[in-house]
Order: structure tokens, then sequence, then C-alpha cells
């Protein structure tokens, strides 16, 4: 695999400053770089070395951020809004491609944060693809039964030390923002049917099999009339952590074939 150099960056924003970081080959080529949303719990270390791999294996930059409340990013107190998934795409993505000067992008998503790639696909022209990762696009019973079991389980003083180790003193915040908003009866009817009716550039839906926060009907609507989607047999919520090699090898083939001009 070839060197990768990694930087750190701070984004600034009304809210607070953003954490980031990008991994680039030192042989980079010309291609778009692709930005990573990370999940509902996620943040730029909980991506572990994904970012790196998919640098080196399409010699691309590859750019993670910590969400405003996440990771290393500033913290905030505030309810999450009901269309939170379409305003980070509204509110933080134009400053992060403003100050780290990325004209053109590809948008790759992790479960809620693949919502936000087809939000960021469907408002910016700079999007070139979107990749979504166990991403939903409705709310299903199936998605709030997980939900509910991981309450019960970050019942546990251990299991909140262990979000802790990542996002520190905002750990709770974290957690609430998750359950609450999305068990709130008010978030029943969100969906991203508009953002993907809006969507122009190709699209890829990655999914498990075994995904316990969605069924196969979110790839498949993802996918619909305007993309493919491909299906990991026993794979859970996270198939790029289970299945890093095969879900490289997805993602080079699709970038490979895909609009990109530089791609």
């Amino acid at each position: 695999m070839a060197e990768i150099v990694e930087a750190e960056h701070w984004i600034e924003s009304p809210g607070g400053r953003l954490y980031a970081k990008s991994w680039a080959p030192c042989d980079l080529n010309s291609k778009s770089p692709i930005i990573l949303f990370h999940d509902s719990l996620g943040c730029v270390a909980l991506w572990k070395d994904f970012p790196q791999l998919l640098a080196g294996s399409l010699g691309r930059r590859v750019i993670a951020y910590d969400r405003l409340g996440f990771g290393r990013s500033d913290a905030r107190t505030d309810i999450l809004e009901r269309d939170f998934i379409a305003l980070e795409a509204e509110r933080f993505v134009p400053l992060l491609c403003e100050q780290l000067a990325v004209p053109e992008f590809v948008a790759c998503g992790h479960s809620v944060g693949g919502g936000m790639a087809v939000e960021t696909g469907a408002k910016f022209a700079g999007c070139k693809a979107v990749i979504t990762i166990a991403a939903q696009v409705f709310v299903e019973d199936k998605t709030l039964q997980g939900i509910r079991i991981a309450r019960q389980e970050f019942a546990s003083v251990d299991n909140v030390a262990r979000l802790a180790k990542y996002h520190g003193d905002k750990a709770d915040w974290v957690l609430r923002a998750w359950i609450e908003t999305w068990l709130a009866p008010e978030f029943a009817a969100w969906n991203l049917d508009a953002a993907l009716g809006r969507l122009r550039c190709p699209v890829i839906a990655i999914h498990g099999d075994r995904d316990e926060y969605g069924s196969l009907a979110h790839p498949r609507r993802i996918a619909a009339g305007r993309g493919s989607f491909h299906i990991f047999p026993d794979a859970g919520h996270s198939p790029h952590r289970e299945r890093p090699a095969l879900v490289m090898g997805v993602i080079k083939d699709f970038l490979a074939y895909s609009a990109d001009p530089a791609g």
C-alpha cells in the first residue's frame, strides 16, 4: 500500500469548531476526494483504519470529520431538529469544502451518515457520487427495535464508559441525541424520498443481510431507478468493519465506472 500522509484540521462554524482528519497517498492522483459521514454514535476515531485503507486502495484523499457535538468537535446542548440529517448537508458541508478547498468530492456515509451523504448529493453539483453503508431511508420498526435494545444495553455504566472513550463528557448527549431523536413520535414520518428524487449523480448502497437496524428495503429504495446496491451475506450494521476488503473492492469498482470525471 502507498504511504499515507495524515493531517488534522479544524473547521470553523457558527456553532463551534469541527474536528476533521484527512488521509492522502504520497502519489495522490487528481480524483475527487471522499468525504466520510459517521453514524449516530460515531466519530473520526471510530472509522478505525477504514479511511487509510480507502486512501491507499483508491489513490484518493479521504476526509472524515466529527459532527458538532461528537468526538473532538465542540459540544452542543440543543435537541437535534427533526430535519437534522438534511441540515448537516446544508450547514456544515459547505464550510468543510470551503475551508479544506474541496470543490468536488464523493460522499460516503455509514448509517445515518448515509442519509447525510444522500442529502449532500442531492444539494451539491460538486458531489460526483454517493456511497451509503447500512443507511436508513425511512423510520422502520426494525430500526426502532434495534435502538430500544441498544438503550437497554447502554444502561450499563461500562458501555457508556466505552462511548466516553471517543466522545469524552459529550457521551451522554451523543447517546440521548440518537435515542430520543429516533424514538420521538414526531420523527416517525421522516424519510429520504425527496432527496433521493433530486439525486443526479451515481449511487451505490451497501448493506449487510443481518443488519440489526434496517431491512433490505433501505438499499433497494436508495438504488431504485438511480443506482445499484450490494448486499453482504452474514454481515450486520457495519460491513466496512466486518468485511473491509470486500467493501473496499465494491467501492473501488463502483468509482472506477461512476460518473466521477476524475474517477
